[in-house]
């Protein structure tokens, strides 16, 4: 588990680096159908592996040895990290134990996923990037500076094909570099900072409430079957698909800072209608989808406004990317402790916290967005003064040596 973790860790961070290398300003929309297919594999995933867990064993059982499959069975499927008080006496013990066969459920998710490995390793036998498997044809990217430089002409091409190795196969990381980092502004690090620590907060929200808000249904004042509450996450996972792909058109038409600033309110004050009506259970199934909906776009939003300020640099993405996956395994260990010694109602006070805290950060990421901004200008203005007297002496000169011939 922690090799694939750390695996997929590194894809997430590439993709969402080179969506924002390669479409720039237009990466949003991108990034809103990246993340959408996530939510859309997270959502499947619980599905497929459905039909493969065993509620019954093999001999007779009581109410009570039900219920504790049942509670088993949402904890595979809903809860990564959640830790509950059932030591191993109140499990039923079978002579002639069950096998499982959840196994069945990797082995298909591991065929749907084959074509992707497949279709990247073809890409890279045509780029030439496989080492001993050289070939004579040249590579697509050849090709499409060949077409380029027939078009434009051969200068045209060279400052193309610098951009497309800067922002390509290029270093995406050179803006790491102490050399660049030295004589940047405060407020360009800050900005790193406090968008970091929004998504640390908000991915926070998402993994802890997808991983105990079934705890949270089936505990008191809720007091749900298990069976309905295990569709609850299922639901806000569900939410979360369908906002990331209305949030693809909702790209177009307008800026990420504004889908935040809509988004981060709606969380805050679902969470509060959440802490008001803690007992009604169809206000929780209401509150369930409306919350995965105002947090579904926070994330490809926040890293589309923060590489927009920074000039598309790249090391913002990593930064965002690495928070928030600290923060939903951060959130999911506290709030889980929190509920276990304190009760299931601080499970929706944790989310109300938390949910403050990240729009307290975004409001203080406004505000260096400013002070970056008029750090630009500024530093824009000083290099156009000194151009001028420069263009001034080159005009000069150049009437100069017109006039020396035809005096002579």
């Amino acid at each position: 588990m922690a090799v694939s973790g750390f695996a997929m860790g590194i894809i997430d961070t590439i993709a969402n680096i080179q969506l924002v290398t390669i479409y720039q300003r237009d990466s949003a929309v991108f990034l809103q159908a990246l993340h959408f297919f996530i939510g859309f594999g997270a959502l499947v995933s619980p599905l497929i592996a459905d039909p493969f867990l065993s509620e019954t064993g093999c001999g007779n059982h009581t109410g009570n040895e039900t219920e504790v499959m049942h509670h088993f069975r949402n904890l595979l499927r809903n809860s990564p990290i959640a830790e509950h008080n059932i030591t191993q006496s109140h499990l039923p013990h079978h002579e002639g134990g069950d096998e499982s066969n959840v196994h069945y459920a990797f082995w298909i998710m591991a065929l749907i996923n084959l074509p992707v490995p497949i279709a990247v390793l073809f890409l890279m036998y045509r780029e030439q990037l496989i080492p001993f498997c050289q070939q004579g044809t040249p590579r697509l990217l050849d090709k499409d500076e060949l077409s380029m430089e027939n078009q434009q002409g051969a200068e045209g091409s060279d400052v193309e094909q610098k951009e497309h190795e800067a922002g390509g196969h290029g270093d995406i990381f050179s803006c790491c570099r102490n050399d660049n980092l030295r004589g940047l502004p405060v407020s360009f690090f800050m900005i790193h900072i406090l968008g970091g620590m929004v998504l640390f907060m908000t991915d926070g929200i998402v993994g802890a409430y997808a991983g105990f808000v079934y705890t949270y249904g089936v505990s008191p004042p809720m007091s749900l079957p298990h069976k309905t509450a295990g569709y609850l996450a299922s639901i806000f996972w569900a939410a979360i698909t369908v906002g990331r792909l209305v949030s693809i058109p909702l790209s177009y038409r307008f800026q990420p800072v504004r889908l935040l600033m809509f988004n981060l309110a709606g969380a805050i004050v679902t969470v509060l209608m959440l802490l008001i009506f803690y007992t009604s259970n169809t206000f929780l199934f209401v509150g369930t989808c409306l919350c995965g909906l105002f947090l579904s776009s926070i994330f490809p939003c926040m890293l589309a406004y923060t590489e927009d300020i920074l000039d598309y640099q790249g090391c913002a993405t990593s930064v965002l990317v690495t928070s928030a996956g600290m923060g939903e395994m951060v959130m999911q260990v506290l709030v889980g402790s929190i509920i276990q010694t304190e009760g299931s109602y601080s499970f929706l006070l944790c989310g109300m916290i938390i949910a403050c805290l990240g729009f307290i950060f975004f409001i203080g990421l406004l505000l260096f967005h400013r002070m970056h901004r008029n750090y630009l200008s500024g530093t824009t203005k000083k290099s156009g003064m000194v151009e001028e007297p420069a263009a001034e002496q080159n005009g000069s000169a150049k009437t100069e040596q017109k006039e020396e011939p035809g005096s002579s």
